[in-house]
Formats: structure tokens, C-alpha cells, sequence
């Protein structure tokens, strides 16, 4: 089995998801994004395979998001995706892949339902 982490290491969900995978025998390919942002196609499947829309991929938390003004101004589907490969510190963390299974680590045993 191939697991994929998108990994932000100063994240602690990201390194407890990581640990989980790891405690499991799992050796995942790990993806640090922010360093190695995914292209448009990529955003695009994880989004598919999270079963969410583009927006809820987006952390409205960081500042990034506020200097975009998205919260006075809702972007659309395309704005949010080059925002994500722009700003990749506004991409959820951390995701992971098993297969065309994908989940948001948040918890990080929310994870676990896709290993399975």
C-alpha cells in the first residue's frame, strides 16, 4: 500500500498524522508542500478525492488569507486553487492518500478509515 502525506512538519496535527501512520508500519511518501506545492491537476484530485469544494481546502486562519481579502470578498473555485499554489500555507493540513482514498488529518485518526 502506497500512502502520500502532505506533511508541514511545524504542524503538531501533521507530525502526530505522520507518528499515527508510522506506529501502523507505514512508510508514507511524504510531500512537504510548502516547499513542493501540488500543480493545478493535483489540487484538483486531492479536492475530488476529498469529496470537498476547493474552498473548504483553504485555511482562513493564516495571514495570507487576509491579505488576499478573501474574507471581505469570497473567490471563486479557480481564485481559491491559484491562491493554494501561490500561498501553499493555506492548504489543509495535513492531507493524506491511500489509493483514490484521501482524508484531512484533522483529527489524525480521521486518517485511519481510509487505511482500513
Amino acid at each position: 500500500m502506497t500512502v502520500k502525506i502532505y506533511h508541514n512538519p511545524r504542524c503538531s496535527k501533521s507530525r502526530q498524522t505522520l507518528a499515527l501512520l508510522q506506529e501502523r508500519g507505514l512508510t508514507p511518501e511524504v510531500v512537504l508542500y510548502l516547499q513542493t506545492p501540488p500543480e493545478l491537476e493535483e489540487l484538483r484530485h486531492i479536492i475530488r478525492m476529498l469529496g470537498i469544494d476547493a474552498h473548504e481546502l483553504m485555511r482562513k486562519g493564516e495571514d495570507a488569507f487576509a491579505r488576499l481579502a478573501f474574507d471581505k470578498q469570497p473567490p471563486g473555485e479557480d481564485e481559491v486553487l491559484q491562491a493554494l499554489m501561490q500561498y501553499p500555507i493555506l492548504m489543509q493540513r495535513p492531507i493524506v492518500i491511500n489509493g483514490q482514498r484521501a482524508r484531512i488529518g484533522r483529527p489524525p485518526e480521521s486518517v485511519l478509515e481510509i487505511l482500513e
